[in-house]
């Protein structure tokens, strides 16, 4: 059984449809996929609806943005009940707080680069979450930058002139939040260091404490001496192991399957978890 617990779809900043994500999935040769868009759960209907045209199940999820420490944490909830309302309103104020960051961005970039709000909107799908990758697509419209990954290497980069922070929960609230709306939480690829500074072993082990699950290892943000301190850190803390694409479609090179998930792994969050997988 091949697993990837970790997709985006234009729900948030991925570029590919949420049902696209699915039939993506199945032509990679996928058996689980899980959808975990950005701080939202507006792609989950349409993916379970391809779930049964594609033969593939899908697990529902969101990733959290969360802020500690001085760096910005991302957290899988997996098979939360979407419908509980405080972690429902924490979601909501975080997209807004979403669109409030990504206009004075646009605004800040634009004293220096020929970018406008227009043009961010123009390259964020109706509904989505909106994000620093849909500022880089605009950017690539217009000619600033050769691709995303350009984009965030020479403007968009966290710490930089045009860095905005907004109002996300903890780490710690986060998964409080996500246990009491019964889901699962997961920490994403936890020693990606080139995306901004990264939570230390004894704050991963703060957040276990909490009652966080497991950590996404397998991860292309990881190399191999990442992975292994990660997996130490895991049999160390009694966490759940996983492994991922962070598939965004064609905004991002990752590709579906390139990194999968152990289904005794799968199981185990399975049964945690207060909603059921969709087959």
């Amino acid at each position: 059984m091949r697993i990837d617990l970790h997709t985006h779809s234009t729900a948030s900043d991925g570029t590919t449809s949420p049902a696209d994500v699915v039939r993506e999935a199945a032509a990679a040769g996928l058996d689980v996929v899980a959808l975990t868009d950005h701080d939202t759960t507006a792609g989950w209907e349409e993916a379970i609806t391809a779930a049964g045209e594609h033969a593939v199940a899908v697990v529902r999820g969101t990733e959290i943005t969360c802020r500690g420490a001085g760096t910005t944490v991302h957290l899988l909830s997996y098979l939360h009940d979407p419908t509980e309302p405080v972690l429902a309103g924490v979601l909501e104020r975080s997209r807004g707080a979403r669109v409030s960051r990504a206009q004075r961005m646009a605004e800040l970039i634009g004293r220096d680069f020929p970018l406008t709000w227009s043009d961010v909107l123009d390259h964020t799908p109706e509904g989505a979450t909106v994000g620093r990758p849909h500022l880089a697509d605009a950017l690539v419209t217009l000619g600033v930058a050769r691709d995303r990954e350009d984009a965030f290497a020479r403007i968009l980069y966290s710490g930089g002139p045009y860095s905005v922070p907004y109002d996300v929960p903890r780490p710690r609230d986060a998964v409080t939040l996500v246990l009491a709306a019964g889901g699962v939480p997961v920490l994403a690829h936890p020693a990606a260091g080139r995306r901004g500074a990264i939570l230390s072993d004894e704050q991963i082990a703060e957040l276990a404490a909490a009652g966080l699950v497991g950590l996404e290892v397998d991860h292309r943000d990881h190399d191999d001496a990442e992975r292994a301190r990660l997996l130490g850190l895991a049999r160390d803390l009694d966490l759940l192991v996983t492994g991922s694409s962070d598939y965004h479609g064609a905004g991002k090179p990752n590709r579906l399957g390139e990194h999968t998930t152990h289904p005794d792994v799968l199981e185990s969050i399975l049964e945690r978890g207060r909603l059921p997988l969709v087959r």
